[in-house]
């Protein structure tokens, strides 16, 4: 699995296009695969957002990610995982996150993309600040999947 986690605006559609090249260039190995992009919605718990700050601690998200990585890796037959996660000031309408998985069959893929994202939205350590008309807040839970 690669992950990385970006500091600069995140270009889904062109990091999978270049991954794509330079990790299956000239293999037929994957019959499927799955993507998923998530942006910044515009309203969060019948509030107006603005912008919102995201926040991590690099060891503890990448050990985090490292683990993701590890269990998909037990559960599903996948040949490559992608994960890529924006930090920083977000505004609406930014992609915030990619996971894309490759695998010789679809269902692994789907299953494995799925599961890749909830667990990032459920349990990894990212922490958000939204900004609204009236002020700031911070993000208690995340909307269920």
């Amino acid at each position: 699995m690669t992950s990385r986690i970006l500091t600069t605006p995140l270009e889904p559609w062109a990091a999978l296009a270049d991954f794509e090249r330079q990790r299956f260039a000239g293999s037929a190995a994957h019959g499927a695969s799955a993507v998923f992009v998530g942006t910044m919605r515009d309203l969060n718990e019948g509030d107006e957002v603005h912008g919102m700050i995201l926040e991590h601690y690099p060891g503890m998200t990448d050990g985090y990610l490292e683990r993701l990585r590890e269990e998909a890796a037990k559960r599903w037959e996948l040949l490559e995982t992608l994960v890529l996660h924006r930090v920083g000031e977000l505004n609406p309408g930014d992609p915030i996150v990619l996971v894309a998985v490759w695998s010789a069959h679809r269902t692994a893929a789907f299953d494995a993309c799925r599961w890749i994202m909830e667990e990032l939205k459920s349990r990894a350590p990212f922490w958000k600040r939204e900004t609204l008309a009236q002020g700031s807040r911070w993000v208690e839970h995340n909307t269920p999947g």
